[in-house]
């Protein structure tokens, strides 16, 4: 991110018109603006939250809560992410969240202790993945159809497994990792694995071929597949990289309630496509930033805060919330109309 956002100008001073412009350096101007912009309302948030709840908003436990909520929902927002750039969506990402939660938490499971529950989790994220992936990438299959139908299975699945009861965490190292004293230079642990999924992200899609190729099959998937890109392999990818961000979420999850259930992850998909979205990912594809969509997370997770915070009602923070889903996709359209 660069420190002057100001529009690129030739050697006479003139700002140069979208088609004298090289075209990386509008979508840095784009890209920088949408950061700072996204930026500046976070902030508008933290000073609101500051305002109306000075001693608990700002207490330093509150924002380590606003954080580590933040985190759960915000690992399957990266995953999410890929997806969406590359012309995709995943409707089941909530549901797939359930499913390796309580799958990770059965007694069964618990007797292989820590290794056990966080293998569990992963593993079944990456087989909902693969199920979604071959369905839509090989299967020929619309991705709204597949993951709703994996939607459905998943949270059916996970009450048959539960029998609608809680299953809770009796292992020792996971249910430590949720306490105080585990905290990293007062940085909770879950933190830590929040910030490392987005780095690690952040560089596969803007350091790696796999990057390129995602937003290639977004961009045009005809024109990709002329230049060689796989796109069917390409999409199965980035279903199995869905399905792993569901499964480290779910393992967080897990950590933070100490507990499996089948209600976990609801309406994930639409906290993290609404994340995505305001982010700067397009819906149709082709373009998206793992920056944005975790300021995106960040938004909406410190309005939920303030609004518990100030005992506002839970259906007027919804309405909050697509109000700004709205302004996103208006200011999408409106740069995109204009360059």
């Amino acid at each position: 991110m660069t420190q002057n956002v100001s529009p690129p100008r030739d050697s006479t001073g003139k700002v140069p018109s979208a088609a004298e412009q090289p075209a990386w350096r509008a979508v840095l101007f784009r890209a920088d603006v949408r950061t700072m912009s996204l930026l500046g309302v976070l902030a508008v948030l933290i000073l609101i939250g500051g305002i109306t709840k000075p001693d608990q908003f700002l207490d330093t436990r509150n924002l380590q809560l606003v954080l580590t909520q933040a985190s759960v929902i915000g690992v399957v927002t990266v995953g999410m992410t890929f997806v969406i750039i590359s012309g995709g969506i995943d409707l089941s990402v909530g549901a797939i969240v359930a499913l390796s939660s309580v799958w990770a938490t059965t007694v069964a499971t618990q007797e292989f202790g820590f290794a056990g529950i966080l293998f569990t989790a992963v593993l079944v994220g990456l087989g909902c993945g693969l199920v979604n992936g071959v369905l839509i990438a090989y299967g020929g299959m619309v991705p709204f159809i597949a993951t709703l139908a994996m939607l459905a299975s998943a949270r059916g699945l996970a009450l048959q497994i539960t029998d609608g009861r809680t299953q809770i965490v009796t292992v020792d190292g996971v249910l430590d990792l949720g306490e105080r004293d585990s905290y990293i230079l007062g940085i909770p642990p879950l933190v830590l694995v929040f910030a490392a999924v987005t780095v690690i992200g952040w560089l596969l899609l803007n350091r790696t071929t796999f990057g390129r190729r995602s937003v290639a099959v977004g961009g045009n998937a005809e024109a990709a597949r002329l230049a060689g890109i796989d796109v069917r392999r390409q999409r199965l990818y980035l279903y199995l990289l869905s399905g792993l961000c569901c499964g480290i979420a779910a393992f967080l999850l897990i950590v933070l309630a100490g507990s499996g259930q089948n209600t976990n992850g609801n309406l994930y998909e639409l906290d993290a496509i609404a994340a995505a979205i305001i982010g700067g990912t397009l819906l149709t594809g082709g373009r998206g930033t793992i920056v944005g969509s975790v300021l995106g997370v960040l938004i909406f997770t410190t309005i939920t805060n303030i609004f518990a915070l100030n005992n506002l009602q839970s259906d007027v923070q919804q309405i909050a919330k697509g109000a700004i889903i709205v302004a996103a996709v208006l200011v999408q359209r409106r740069t995109a109309s204009t360059t």
